[in-house]
């Protein structure tokens, strides 16, 4: 019994949530979006990090890199949005209470 409370304290402690939409407005932005649909449906974010490069393997088996950046938005209502854009493509969705 103790086990599975204890997996409940960490999931609940932890300060970053993943999630996999954002709403923008009356638009929604969500994982597999380009950076051109989120730039058009939420504006410009507060700031864009490149974080470097990845190799990714595509649908037919041939490897490549692709840029990794993080764009956030915020603070809205408190929150701040951390999106992770790997090839231009949405992968990922955080958020936090600002501080």
């Amino acid at each position: 019994m103790k086990y599975p409370l204890f997996l409940l304290a960490l999931i609940l402690s932890t300060g970053v949530d993943a999630a996999s939409t954002l709403r923008c407005g009356s638009d929604l932005v969500s994982r597999d979006d380009s950076s051109a649909e989120v730039l058009d449906k939420c504006g410009e974010p507060v700031s864009r990090d490149f974080l470097g490069y990845r190799e990714v393997q595509d649908y037919y088996g041939f490897r490549h890199e692709v840029t990794v950046e993080e764009w956030t938005y915020g603070p809205r209502n408190g929150m701040y949005h951390f999106l992770r854009f790997e090839g231009n493509r949405l992968e990922r969705i955080d958020s936090e209470r600002g501080h």
